[in-house]
């Protein structure tokens, strides 16, 4: 589901409902740890939940005062953040 490569995560598998509760807490130790970039090369699926995590990541990120930046987000994900509202949020993580 994480793989860790250097200050890297690479999510593999499902972004969705079913899977944020696991991916929030394995995420937010390696965030700990000196991870800063989380990488979407090998999501297969996301839904809105993706959205909500990965402003959850960013916001643990900006109060430890650490920059945390967003690799290879997924076409749904983009769009999701559109409809949200939220690209921009998103768009500036993965620059």
């Amino acid at each position: 589901m994480i793989r860790r490569e250097s200050d890297s995560l690479i999510l593999e598998g499902a972004v969705t409902l079913n899977t944020v509760a696991a991916l929030a807490v394995a995420v937010e130790e390696h965030l700990r740890q000196g991870a800063r970039v989380v990488d979407f090369a090998s999501v297969t699926e996301v839904d809105s939940a993706a959205i909500a995590l990965a402003l959850e990541w960013l916001r643990q990120a900006e109060e430890s005062k650490t920059a945390l930046r967003f690799a290879n987000l997924p076409a749904a994900m983009q769009n999701l953040a559109k409809l949200y509202g939220v690209s921009e949020l998103l768009q500036s993580a993965s620059g």
